[in-house]
């Protein structure tokens, strides 16, 4: 597995955090330097499942974002499967909770 930590900024202010695991065959160094990653890999997906949790941090997540261990954050875990069911990443984000808005599409299809 390879792993990446990644923070987003607003200005200087940190907005999250994450960890995103692919597995290392997937993680060649063209396609983490490609403008399009981790999007390049989309075409591959067949199914993502997210999970939205509220907590408190953990010490290095009131770190990075420069949060109190009392504030909560808001956090997904995404996990990325192809038609097989292999992972083909596993990313858990944080979010300071007040500053992170949550929204949900649902697209339908239909059996023709």
């Amino acid at each position: 597995m390879a792993e990446f930590h990644c923070t987003t900024y607003k200005g200087e202010t940190p907005r999250s955090v994450a960890r995103i695991y692919i597995p290392r065959d997937l993680a060649s160094a063209a396609q983490l330097t490609s403008p399009s990653w981790p999007s390049s890999r989309d075409a591959a997906r067949t199914e993502t499942q997210e999970t939205l949790t509220a907590r408190l941090p953990t010490p290095e997540e009131a770190t990075a974002l420069r949060v109190s261990l009392t504030r909560t954050v808001l956090t997904i875990t995404r996990i990325v499967l192809n038609s097989t069911g292999r992972v083909l990443e596993a990313a858990l984000l944080a979010l300071p909770s007040d500053a992170a808005d949550a929204v949900f599409s649902t697209h339908w299809e239909t059996d023709r």
